[in-house]
């Protein structure tokens, strides 16, 4: 099966949430009013678009339509998945990796796939044939060095990683040094998942930044933050909370295939204007891709 196929497959429950049920509503009404955007804003609300968002796409269809001068229901689709389109590519959702070595710092609170995201992520690069090293900078649970340990092992990739309770930046100092010495092309740093300490938390990013801009000055960045689709609203609180402690250069949504509310991709790009970059839609090693616009549209509405 093809990554479409799986993306098609992944979003069954947000398709019949969100498409399913533009199609009833279209089909009904025939012509287009006021009433036929009603229902579509309704449709959009509940599949987790967001209300801000939601407003957002119902204005810009109400100017196309007038612009083009629509009056058949069906036409109106055409319009969504346009409208839809432009949000999500706005920005580009391409990971900026192009020095060797490159840095992905990985964030976001625990229980959201971060680890196994990590995994998945090597993974893919080491399928490029990259030469991949994780860095532990999550010491503050032991079960967090363990489980990248288990990945890195299943991958088939280096890690360091230093004891439970250890200064993090010392793991990623000795993390970077060992990536230049063995000359890989990526370096994956994880770090803690904790929010309810916000502040120590944005200390502990602050310090690894500081390591990494002295030890690999020019080093193309990205700063990832994980959110868990089947949260909803709840990941977009989460994101706002991290954006004020971490300069997030993207977004891996994972757990798409088990959300009937995957309309989030298009909240988080909308409200938050952070593009989404990966998107899990399964539990298989090759299941976190690429996030590609109009694929995703595409497999959102076929």
């Amino acid at each position: 099966m093809g990554f479409f196929d799986k993306l098609k497959e992944g979003l069954t429950k947000t398709r019949k949430s969100i498409t399913e049920k533009i199609d009833q509503v279209l089909v009904s009404f025939g012509k287009v009013d006021e009433e036929l955007f009603d229902e579509l804003e309704e449709i959009l609300i509940t599949s987790d678009l967001g209300i801000e968002t939601t407003m957002k796409v119902i204005e810009d269809l109400k100017a196309k339509v007038r612009e083009r001068k629509i009056i058949d229901a069906m036409k109106v689709k055409d319009l969504l998945k346009e409208e839809l389109q432009e949000i999500l590519s706005k920005g580009g959702n391409e990971l900026e990796l192009n020095t060797k070595p490159a840095v992905i710092i990985v964030i976001g609170v625990n229980g959201v796939g971060k680890t196994t995201s990590i995994g998945k992520i090597a993974n893919m690069y080491k399928q490029q044939g990259k030469k991949v090293l994780l860095a532990a900078g999550d010491t503050f649970r032991a079960a967090a060095i363990d489980q990248l340990e288990i990945w890195a092992d299943r991958v088939g990739v280096d890690i360091i990683a230093h004891k439970e309770g250890a200064d993090p930046s010392a793991v990623i100092y000795d993390a970077i040094q060992a990536a230049k010495s063995r000359k890989a092309d990526l370096l994956i740093c994880d770090t803690a998942g904790r929010l309810h300490n916000k502040k120590n938390l944005m200390e502990e990013l602050k310090k690894m930044s500081r390591v990494l801009d002295r030890e690999l000055p020019g080093a193309d960045r990205e700063t990832l933050l994980v959110l868990d689709a089947t949260t909803g609203q709840n990941a977009i609180s989460q994101a706002k909370t991290f954006s004020e402690t971490a300069n997030i250069t993207g977004i891996v949504l994972t757990k798409l295939d088990g959300t009937a509310k995957g309309g989030i991709v298009v909240a988080i790009k909308s409200e938050l204007d952070i593009p989404v970059k990966l998107i899990g839609v399964g539990e298989q090693m090759d299941d976190l891709q690429k996030f590609d616009a109009t694929e995703f549209v595409e497999a959102l509405f076929s």
